[in-house]
């Protein structure tokens, strides 16, 4: 892996070449592990012309000082606990003779920018604009190898969640079983908090789980991911609790199931992003339920759980090969409860046989 980190630092180099920087500053987590496998720690990177520089602050724990090996041409600067890594690496691009610093001005806060422009006065900083955040869009196989196990992990835990007793439980002890469930499959930890919504919680986007208990006859919606080295999948499923479904069950499930599903197959390379958001929502709409959605049906995922692009109705950019998304739409009618059904998928060409599904749990409308 370290000549992979290596080659996405050279295109980097690259773009701050093109843009007049002599350095790059680098301080979201997410950007600091793409670009050279250092967990979320912290740490802060300065890639100059010629070198390569990690802040580490000194006081960090042995598992994550030592569980994830740096490639030896990676120089290390150690950072006293309470002192600003990105203030340390500023203050080590004057003495390397930077005189134009470009920084991730969207992850630094106002103090910190003002901090680090008082460093010298010969010191110049730039906007580095998202560049690293660009990079990451389009995956490496070796990305999606991670996203693969990832999904895996995510399945596995939501399939013997299901082959459990679910009636009487509270939303809020199920998402603490799935969390625990997919750390003991291997999981680095859950990507994000698991959301368990049951009866009138059902099909609720970001939900976050209550102590209200699981009832015969409820739909239970279930959204979860996992994250392996790093790489995290998103998934949503609905199931109905007890005995056979109701009509109306039966009806608003295959009504998001099949506008999911429309989506997914607008999956493509050189596919406008917007194109999978009309999909899915055109068949909402003509069931009248363009009012209740009103999100994206989907997004980017990788290092972080939303990454570019955004697959949104006003998203006018195109897709590449190679880039995870999500697509998840819900329908949710109140004081009734909803379903959503969301999977994360690669984009393939049809050559290769179009997205790639990661998350393969049945979307089927099961009665537990």
């Amino acid at each position: 892996m370290s000549d992979v980190h290596a080659a996405r630092r050279e295109r980097l180099r690259e773009y701050c070449s093109a843009s007049g920087a002599d350095a790059a500053l680098i301080t979201r987590a997410a950007n600091v592990r793409y670009l050279t496998g250092c967990p979320p720690c912290g740490a802060g990177l300065l890639l100059t012309r010629d070198r390569v520089l990690l802040a580490v602050p000194d006081d960090l724990p042995p598992d994550d000082a030592g569980e994830h090996l740096i490639a030896e041409d990676i120089a290390r600067l150690p950072v006293l606990s309470q002192t600003d890594t990105a203030l340390a690496l500023a203050e080590a691009a004057v003495r390397l003779k930077v005189a134009d610093l470009a920084v991730e001005e969207h992850d630094l806060t106002v103090g910190r920018h003002r901090d680090l422009s008082r460093t010298d006065p010969g010191l110049r900083l730039l906007d580095l604009d998202q560049a690293v955040e660009r990079l990451r869009v389009v995956k490496d196989e070796h990305e999606i190898a991670d996203l693969r196990i990832a999904a895996e992990i995510a399945d596995q835990a939501l399939g013997e969640l299901l082959e459990s007793i679910l009636v009487g439980r509270t939303e809020r002890h199920l998402a603490m079983e799935l969390e625990r469930r997919m750390i003991d499959h291997g999981a680095d930890r859950a990507a994000f908090p698991v959301s368990v919504g049951t009866g009138a919680h059902s099909g609720l986007e970001h939900h976050q789980p209550t102590d209200h208990r699981v009832e015969e006859g409820d739909f239970l919606t279930v959204v979860l991911g996992a994250q392996y080295r790093g790489y995290g999948v998103r998934t949503a499923r609905t199931f109905v609790i007890g005995a056979a479904p109701s009509p109306w069950q039966v009806e608003l499930h295959r009504l998001v199931f099949h506008a999911q599903r429309a989506g997914r197959e607008a999956l493509g390379p050189g596919v406008a992003q917007h194109v999978p958001d009309d999909a899915a929502r055109s068949i909402l709409q003509a069931a009248g339920h363009s009012e209740r959605s009103v999100h994206p049906v989907g997004h980017g995922i990788g290092l972080e759980i939303r990454e570019a692009p955004r697959l949104g109705p006003a998203d006018m950019g195109k897709l590449d090969n190679r880039v995870p998304v999500t697509v998840g739409p819900g329908v949710h009618l109140p004081g009734k409860g909803g379903v959503r059904i969301e999977d994360t998928l690669v984009v393939r060409p049809p050559e290769e046989g179009g997205p790639e599904l990661l998350t393969i749990t049945t979307k089927e409308l099961l009665a537990l």
